[in-house]
Protein backbone atom coordinates (compact mmCIF):
# COMPACT_ATOMS: atom_id res chain seq x y z
CA UNK A 1 0.00 0.00 0.00
CA UNK A 2 1.35 3.16 -1.22
CA UNK A 3 0.13 6.82 -0.38
CA UNK A 4 0.04 9.98 -1.91
CA UNK A 5 -0.08 12.90 -0.09
CA UNK A 6 0.93 16.46 -0.05
CA UNK A 7 1.09 19.23 2.84
CA UNK A 8 -0.35 22.22 1.21
CA UNK A 9 1.65 25.29 2.79
CA UNK A 10 3.41 27.73 1.48
CA UNK A 11 7.24 27.66 0.32
CA UNK A 12 8.18 30.03 3.81
CA UNK A 13 6.84 27.64 6.32
CA UNK A 14 10.00 26.37 7.41
CA UNK A 15 9.65 25.11 11.27
CA UNK A 16 12.36 25.72 13.68
CA UNK A 17 13.44 29.06 12.82
CA UNK A 18 13.02 32.39 13.97
CA UNK A 19 12.53 34.47 10.79
CA UNK A 20 9.29 32.05 9.44
CA UNK A 21 7.62 31.58 13.18
CA UNK A 22 4.96 33.57 12.82
CA UNK A 23 2.25 35.38 10.84
CA UNK A 24 3.81 38.35 11.20
CA UNK A 25 7.40 37.13 9.40
CA UNK A 26 5.37 35.37 6.85
CA UNK A 27 3.90 38.70 5.58
CA UNK A 28 7.64 39.72 4.40
CA UNK A 29 7.50 36.82 1.89
CA UNK A 30 6.37 36.62 -1.38
CA UNK A 31 3.62 34.03 -2.02
CA UNK A 32 4.03 30.73 -4.79
CA UNK A 33 1.50 29.05 -3.37
CA UNK A 34 -0.77 28.68 -6.68
CA UNK A 35 2.09 28.15 -8.83
CA UNK A 36 3.53 25.10 -6.68
CA UNK A 37 0.00 23.92 -6.15
CA UNK A 38 -0.97 24.20 -10.47
CA UNK A 39 2.42 22.34 -11.05
CA UNK A 40 1.72 19.33 -8.91
CA UNK A 41 -1.80 19.48 -10.14
CA UNK A 42 -0.74 19.29 -13.70
CA UNK A 43 0.98 16.56 -12.71
CA UNK A 44 -1.53 14.41 -11.33
CA UNK A 45 -3.77 15.47 -13.75
CA UNK A 46 -1.51 13.80 -16.72
CA UNK A 47 -1.05 10.68 -15.07
CA UNK A 48 -4.43 10.12 -13.81
CA UNK A 49 -3.60 10.18 -10.44
CA UNK A 50 -5.24 10.52 -7.17
CA UNK A 51 -3.71 11.97 -3.72
CA UNK A 52 -4.84 13.34 -0.59
CA UNK A 53 -3.73 16.92 0.15
CA UNK A 54 -3.51 18.13 4.30
CA UNK A 55 -3.86 21.87 3.87
CA UNK A 56 -3.48 24.71 6.37
CA UNK A 57 -6.03 26.63 7.55
CA UNK A 58 -4.22 30.06 6.66
CA UNK A 59 -3.83 29.02 3.53
CA UNK A 60 -7.57 27.76 2.45
CA UNK A 61 -9.12 31.30 4.60
CA UNK A 62 -5.86 33.45 2.43
CA UNK A 63 -6.11 31.80 -1.03
CA UNK A 64 -9.35 29.57 -1.09
CA UNK A 65 -9.14 29.41 -4.58
CA UNK A 66 -6.06 27.36 -4.46
CA UNK A 67 -7.85 24.92 -2.25
CA UNK A 68 -11.20 24.75 -4.19
CA UNK A 69 -9.28 24.01 -7.60
CA UNK A 70 -7.67 20.72 -5.39
CA UNK A 71 -11.15 19.62 -4.34
CA UNK A 72 -12.62 20.57 -7.34
CA UNK A 73 -10.30 18.08 -9.16
CA UNK A 74 -11.69 15.32 -7.30
CA UNK A 75 -8.39 15.07 -4.38
CA UNK A 76 -9.36 14.37 -1.23
CA UNK A 77 -8.60 17.66 1.14
CA UNK A 78 -7.70 16.84 4.78
CA UNK A 79 -6.02 19.11 7.46
CA UNK A 80 -2.84 20.05 8.15
CA UNK A 81 -3.07 22.70 11.08
CA UNK A 82 -4.19 26.39 10.63
CA UNK A 83 -0.87 28.53 11.75
CA UNK A 84 1.72 25.88 11.39
CA UNK A 85 3.27 25.61 14.65
CA UNK A 86 5.02 22.42 16.34
CA UNK A 87 2.14 20.35 18.28
CA UNK A 88 4.17 19.96 21.49
CA UNK A 89 5.03 23.87 21.70
CA UNK A 90 1.22 24.60 22.08
CA UNK A 91 -1.24 24.21 25.47
CA UNK A 92 -4.08 21.91 24.91
CA UNK A 93 -6.14 24.75 25.13
CA UNK A 94 -4.22 26.25 21.98
CA UNK A 95 -4.26 23.22 19.54
CA UNK A 96 -7.82 22.86 19.84
CA UNK A 97 -8.14 26.80 18.98
CA UNK A 98 -5.67 26.27 16.39
CA UNK A 99 -7.31 23.05 14.73
CA UNK A 100 -11.50 24.53 15.24
CA UNK A 101 -9.74 27.80 13.29
CA UNK A 102 -8.43 24.89 10.80
CA UNK A 103 -10.98 22.83 9.87
CA UNK A 104 -13.79 25.71 9.61
CA UNK A 105 -11.51 27.61 7.17
CA UNK A 106 -11.00 24.64 4.94
CA UNK A 107 -14.45 23.62 5.37
CA UNK A 108 -15.68 27.17 4.34
CA UNK A 109 -13.21 26.78 0.99
CA UNK A 110 -14.58 23.69 0.18
CA UNK A 111 -17.84 23.26 1.07
CA UNK A 112 -16.97 19.58 2.40
CA UNK A 113 -16.42 18.45 5.99
CA UNK A 114 -12.86 17.70 6.85
CA UNK A 115 -12.03 13.70 8.63
CA UNK A 116 -8.34 13.82 8.16
CA UNK A 117 -5.36 15.46 10.19
CA UNK A 118 -1.51 15.69 9.98
CA UNK A 119 0.25 18.16 12.11
CA UNK A 120 3.14 20.15 10.91
CA UNK A 121 6.59 18.11 11.37
CA UNK A 122 4.87 15.16 12.39
CA UNK A 123 5.39 16.96 15.93
CA UNK A 124 3.40 14.98 18.01
CA UNK A 125 4.95 13.21 21.08
CA UNK A 126 4.03 10.85 23.92
CA UNK A 127 3.62 14.39 25.95
CA UNK A 128 0.70 15.13 23.78
CA UNK A 129 -1.80 12.36 24.75
CA UNK A 130 -4.86 15.10 24.52
CA UNK A 131 -3.78 15.54 20.60
CA UNK A 132 -6.28 12.61 19.63
CA UNK A 133 -8.95 13.50 21.83
CA UNK A 134 -9.02 16.89 20.31
CA UNK A 135 -8.90 15.53 17.09
CA UNK A 136 -11.78 12.96 18.03
CA UNK A 137 -13.73 15.99 19.92
CA UNK A 138 -14.12 17.95 16.49
CA UNK A 139 -14.95 15.23 14.03
CA UNK A 140 -11.36 14.10 13.15
CA UNK A 141 -11.74 10.12 11.97
CA UNK A 142 -8.33 9.71 10.52
CA UNK A 143 -4.87 10.87 11.35
CA UNK A 144 -1.29 10.76 9.74
CA UNK A 145 1.36 12.41 12.49
CA UNK A 146 3.03 9.84 13.56
CA UNK A 147 6.51 9.57 13.62
CA UNK A 148 7.58 6.36 15.12
CA UNK A 149 10.49 6.82 16.18
CA UNK A 150 13.05 9.53 17.93
CA UNK A 151 13.78 13.03 15.74
CA UNK A 152 14.58 16.25 15.65
CA UNK A 153 10.48 17.07 16.02
CA UNK A 154 10.23 14.58 19.14
CA UNK A 155 8.99 11.53 17.21
CA UNK A 156 6.75 8.62 19.30
CA UNK A 157 9.13 5.80 19.03
CA UNK A 158 6.47 4.19 21.76
CA UNK A 159 4.21 3.82 19.01
CA UNK A 160 5.85 0.48 17.28
CA UNK A 161 5.56 -0.73 13.93
CA UNK A 162 4.81 1.72 11.13
CA UNK A 163 1.94 0.26 10.59
CA UNK A 164 -1.95 1.55 10.42
CA UNK A 165 -3.29 1.06 13.94
CA UNK A 166 -6.36 2.69 16.18
CA UNK A 167 -5.54 4.70 18.79
CA UNK A 168 -8.06 4.94 21.46
CA UNK A 169 -8.94 7.32 23.89
CA UNK A 170 -11.70 9.05 26.11
CA UNK A 171 -13.30 10.50 23.59
CA UNK A 172 -13.54 7.90 21.21
CA UNK A 173 -11.34 6.15 18.69
CA UNK A 174 -9.03 7.30 15.54
CA UNK A 175 -7.48 5.86 12.95
CA UNK A 176 -3.66 6.37 12.58
CA UNK A 177 -1.97 5.96 9.31
CA UNK A 178 1.27 6.88 10.59
CA UNK A 179 4.70 7.41 8.61
CA UNK A 180 7.08 5.22 7.12
CA UNK A 181 10.73 5.08 8.02
CA UNK A 182 13.88 3.39 6.68
CA UNK A 183 16.51 3.37 9.47
CA UNK A 184 20.16 3.86 7.88
CA UNK A 185 23.35 3.55 9.79
CA UNK A 186 21.33 3.68 12.96
CA UNK A 187 19.30 6.85 12.32
CA UNK A 188 15.84 6.50 11.82
CA UNK A 189 14.66 8.85 8.22
CA UNK A 190 12.14 9.52 6.14
CA UNK A 191 12.86 8.55 2.27
CA UNK A 192 8.86 9.06 1.20
CA UNK A 193 8.94 12.91 0.84
CA UNK A 194 10.96 16.13 1.80
CA UNK A 195 14.68 16.66 1.96
CA UNK A 196 15.44 13.02 1.99
CA UNK A 197 13.42 12.10 -0.86
CA UNK A 198 14.87 15.09 -2.74
CA UNK A 199 18.69 13.67 -1.58
CA UNK A 200 18.50 10.14 -2.16
CA UNK A 201 19.47 8.99 -6.13
CA UNK A 202 16.47 7.85 -8.01
CA UNK A 203 17.82 4.06 -8.09
CA UNK A 204 17.79 4.11 -4.36
CA UNK A 205 13.87 5.54 -4.20
CA UNK A 206 12.67 3.14 -6.73
CA UNK A 207 14.74 0.15 -4.81
CA UNK A 208 13.07 1.04 -1.42
CA UNK A 209 9.56 1.92 -2.86
CA UNK A 210 9.71 -1.67 -4.48
CA UNK A 211 10.44 -3.51 -0.80
CA UNK A 212 8.49 -1.39 1.24
CA UNK A 213 4.72 -2.89 1.74
CA UNK A 214 3.67 0.63 3.35
CA UNK A 215 4.39 3.74 2.49
CA UNK A 216 3.14 7.20 3.67
CA UNK A 217 4.01 9.66 1.11
CA UNK A 218 4.50 13.27 2.06
CA UNK A 219 5.59 16.38 -0.18
CA UNK A 220 5.19 20.04 0.04
CA UNK A 221 4.75 22.75 -2.98
CA UNK A 222 7.84 23.99 -2.28
CA UNK A 223 9.43 20.40 -3.13
CA UNK A 224 9.33 21.11 -6.45
CA UNK A 225 9.49 24.74 -6.89
CA UNK A 226 13.39 25.24 -7.58
CA UNK A 227 12.73 28.78 -8.32
CA UNK A 228 12.35 29.78 -4.90
CA UNK A 229 13.75 32.64 -2.65
CA UNK A 230 16.66 31.30 -0.19
CA UNK A 231 15.85 32.19 3.38
CA UNK A 232 19.42 33.59 4.40
CA UNK A 233 19.20 32.94 8.09
CA UNK A 234 19.06 29.27 7.89
CA UNK A 235 21.91 27.62 9.13
CA UNK A 236 24.04 25.98 6.44
CA UNK A 237 23.31 22.12 7.42
CA UNK A 238 19.06 24.06 7.34
CA UNK A 239 20.26 25.19 3.76
CA UNK A 240 21.20 22.03 2.26
CA UNK A 241 18.15 20.29 3.79
CA UNK A 242 15.81 22.91 2.28
CA UNK A 243 17.33 23.48 -1.34
CA UNK A 244 18.91 20.30 -2.38
CA UNK A 245 17.40 18.35 -4.99
CA UNK A 246 14.56 20.66 -5.98
CA UNK A 247 15.45 20.73 -9.70
CA UNK A 248 14.98 17.30 -9.65
CA UNK A 249 12.46 16.48 -7.53
CA UNK A 250 9.03 16.71 -9.57
CA UNK A 251 10.57 14.28 -12.39
CA UNK A 252 11.79 11.44 -9.64
CA UNK A 253 7.89 11.69 -8.67
CA UNK A 254 6.90 11.49 -11.73
CA UNK A 255 9.22 8.08 -12.51
CA UNK A 256 7.65 6.61 -9.28
CA UNK A 257 3.64 7.30 -10.42
CA UNK A 258 4.52 5.57 -13.82
CA UNK A 259 6.18 2.48 -11.95
CA UNK A 260 4.08 2.22 -8.84
CA UNK A 261 0.52 2.62 -8.02
CA UNK A 262 -0.44 5.19 -5.34
CA UNK A 263 -3.83 5.66 -3.30
CA UNK A 264 -5.40 8.68 -1.56
CA UNK A 265 -5.83 8.52 2.29
CA UNK A 266 -9.49 7.74 1.77
CA UNK A 267 -8.49 4.31 -0.47
CA UNK A 268 -6.15 3.22 2.04
CA UNK A 269 -8.29 3.63 4.95
CA UNK A 270 -11.19 2.16 3.09
CA UNK A 271 -8.34 -1.00 2.00
CA UNK A 272 -7.33 -1.83 5.69
CA UNK A 273 -8.82 -4.43 8.17
CA UNK A 274 -9.12 -2.31 11.04
CA UNK A 275 -10.43 -4.74 13.57
CA UNK A 276 -7.48 -6.61 12.72
CA UNK A 277 -4.99 -3.90 13.72
CA UNK A 278 -3.18 -2.81 17.01
CA UNK A 279 -5.38 -0.91 19.51
CA UNK A 280 -3.03 1.80 21.25
CA UNK A 281 -4.75 3.41 24.41
CA UNK A 282 -4.07 6.86 25.37
CA UNK A 283 -5.67 8.59 28.13
CA UNK A 284 -5.04 12.29 29.41
CA UNK A 285 -6.32 14.57 32.28
CA UNK A 286 -6.82 17.68 29.79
Amino acid sequence: MKILTFDIEEWFHILDNNSTKTEKEWTQFPSRIEENVDRILDLLDRKNQSATFFCLGWVAQKYPGVVRKVADKGHEIGCHSHMHQLVYEQTPEQFRADLHDAIHSIEDAVGKKVTSYRAPGFSVTVSCPWFFEALVEQGIEVDSSIFPAPRSHGGYPSFGAARPARVKTASGIIKELPINIKTILGKPIIFSGGGYFRLIPLALLRRWMRNTDYVMTYFHPRDFDPGQPVIRDLSTIRKFKSYIGLGSSLAKLETLLDEYRYIDLQTAVASVDWERTKVISISSDN
